[in-house]
């Protein structure tokens, strides 16, 4: 049997984020934040991050408004979390690291010369 082709993801995000807000790990935690750019440095305005814990087990995800910003609530003594990351154009989505604290924003850049680490899933 011949596997079929991966597909290119969305972007049709916001008919799964309009329900409910889904970007707080942690009601008490503290905010993080940052923007997921594409190659030139531009904003990409209909991405998604997911966010998990594995300490508490928390997941949350955050859509990317019009300056590719996405935030979220999160554990004050998180230590490491793991960012999914999809945005159109992508064919499988991508997996980074943050290692915390962080100070100021997380940007993710998807390609180019600040290109962030992206691990094998």
């Amino acid at each position: 049997m011949t596997p079929t082709p991966s597909q290119t993801v969305g972007p049709f995000f916001a008919i799964g984020l309009s329900r409910r807000q889904q970007h707080v790990l942690d009601p008490d935690g503290v905010e993080l934040h940052g923007r997921l750019l594409d190659g030139k440095g531009d904003a990409v305005p209909d991405g998604v991050i997911e966010l998990y814990d594995p300490a508490t087990r928390a997941w949350g995800r955050s859509a990317t408004d019009s300056r590719g910003v996405f935030r979220f609530l999160v554990p004050r003594d998180a230590s490491r979390l793991w960012a999914y990351v999809f945005a159109r154009g992508l064919l499988r989505h991508q997996l980074t690291a943050i290692d915390l604290p962080h100070d100021g924003p997380f940007d993710i850049h998807l390609q180019g010369e600040r290109e962030t680490t992206f691990f094998a899933l």
